[in-house]
């Protein structure tokens, strides 16, 4: 998703965002996945048939085992494919296995571990480990034939960039090198082992052009945040990023490290909208919405009968926010001030504010219509705070990362506010915590800034 903002002309997205991602097309399944998965079901199966005797244990042990394999990352695609690196796991998915029996024999009464069962664990273990030396050698050969490759894009035309390229073309690792691309590339054309395909800006349009399933950031002369910006604005493609990390010949490796013969590779984590669970967070939103408007709606009734008295005017203030890959929507409140002092261009009305209009604002219930908002999908629960598109312009001209923000649906609150970014503080420091939780989403993210919004509340932190 890429976005632009012109004075005068508005906000408005260039290109998709987290929807545009599915009509652009789905990642591509993994076949090492799938491979992986049939190998390790043969195996549970064959065990459950020949070895299982009538005993519930023994399923439980076997079924579970798929599970913790998922668990411990067993299923996730790699580069390098090494049983002896797995086995440690395999083994640990093996006892662990074991422990699920256990506790299933204690809580639902299945029967005992016994020594049978036992036994029936270090088969399947050993099944596990040949089906997947089987499964790894067959897919290296095939790598290596061609048969298998994804077709790769390199940043950086330089010394390490040239030399990543040398050692993905044995094909072992399962990745074809189609081009460079780079600013100023620091290799002559000569001695290029492929060519520049197009600077950095280029990146986004040379993925679909090259139909590029992986992205590997090598090291190159352009700036740092530059480079941040063209990534950010490929992740609704399905590409898979990967980047050589800084002082690489010292980082030490581990599971989640990719390694290209000696050389490290750390996979960008996956926009949040691609991640299994997103859909999970609209039928978080549409739940806990529902059920919180039919919650307060007495209270709603009676702040509303109070700000009428007040401020002499309709409760409900409408004011036109900035969501979503810059759309625009009308956001809900209920009016703390009186009408002749909203304004779409000043940036904090707070001193207009009556005794009931500040009593709402720092309980934060001048916020609770924005459920209805939430129920019609034009917020979430959880996410940056809309603002209106007047400092969104001004915003994203001061401040590089201020419109990445608009990556996801916007919230009733977010991780900034509950860091203590409300009202009159720094727009850098909250566009710094808002991608910070655009980047690192989880549903449990959420959760916790719910619950911590929910002891602000109540301890009367708001503005």
């Amino acid at each position: 998703m890429a976005m632009t903002s012109d004075p005068g002309a508005g906000v408005r997205p260039v290109g998709a965002g987290p929807a545009g991602a599915v009509r652009r097309g789905r990642r591509k399944r993994s076949q090492l996945t799938a491979l992986l998965l049939a190998s390790d079901a043969v195996c549970v199966l064959t065990v459950v048939l020949l070895l299982g005797r009538g005993e519930p244990t023994v399923v439980v042990v076997s079924t579970s085992t798929l599970a913790v394999h998922a668990l411990a990352g067993l299923y996730r695609p790699r580069m390098d494919l090494s049983v002896l690196d797995d086995l440690p796991l395999l083994a640990g998915a093996g006892v662990a296995a074991v422990g699920v029996a256990a506790i299933a024999e204690g809580a639902l009464g299945l029967g005992d571990v016994t020594p049978w069962a036992l036994w029936a664990a270090l088969v399947q273990t050993l099944l596990l480990v040949g089906a997947r030396a089987v499964v790894y050698a067959v897919r290296i050969r095939y790598r290596v034939a061609g048969r298998v490759a994804m077709r790769t894009l390199v940043v950086g035309c330089g010394g390490l960039g040239a030399q990543l390229v040398e050692l993905l073309r044995s094909g072992e690792h399962g990745l074809a090198p189609v081009g460079f691309v780079d600013d100023d590339p620091r290799l002559p054309a000569g001695v290029r082992p492929l060519p520049v395909l197009g600077g950095i800006a280029d990146l986004e349009r040379l993925v679909r052009e090259h139909r590029v399933d992986i992205v590997v950031i090598a090291h190159s002369n352009v700036p740092e945040m530059v480079v941040v910006d063209v990534l950010r604005s490929c992740q609704g493609l399905a590409v898979e990023i990967f980047t050589v990390p800084r002082f690489w010949q010292v980082t030490n490796t581990h599971r989640l490290v990719q390694s290209v013969r000696g050389i490290p590779l750390v996979q960008l984590r996956r926009p949040a909208f691609r991640a299994v669970t997103w859909p999970l967070k609209r039928v978080l939103d549409v739940t806990a919405s529902a059920a919180g408007l039919v919650l307060v709606l007495p209270v709603l009734v009676l702040c509303a009968l109070l700000v009428r008295h007040e401020v002499a005017a309709g409760p409900l203030f409408r004011q036109e926010r900035v969501g979503l890959d810059g759309r625009t929507f009308a956001l809900l409140k209920l009016r703390t001030m009186p009408p002749d002092a909203a304004s779409d261009v000043r940036w904090s009305g707070g001193d207009g504010a009556g005794p009931v209009g500040g009593w709402l604002r720092r309980l934060s219930l001048d916020e609770l219509p924005q459920l209805w908002n939430v129920l019609r999908g034009e917020m979430s629960l959880v996410g940056p705070r809309p603002e209106r598109p007047h400092f969104v312009e001004r915003f994203t001209l001061d401040h590089d990362d201020y419109l990445w923000r608009h990556r996801v649906p916007v919230g009733v609150t977010g991780w900034a506010q509950v860091n203590g970014l409300r009202g009159d503080t720094s727009i850098s420091e909250r566009a710094r915590f808002d991608n910070h939780y655009v980047e690192n989403w989880s549903l449990w993210l959420d959760v916790k800034i719910l619950v911590r919004t929910v002891g602000q509340v109540l301890t009367a932190a708001g503005r």
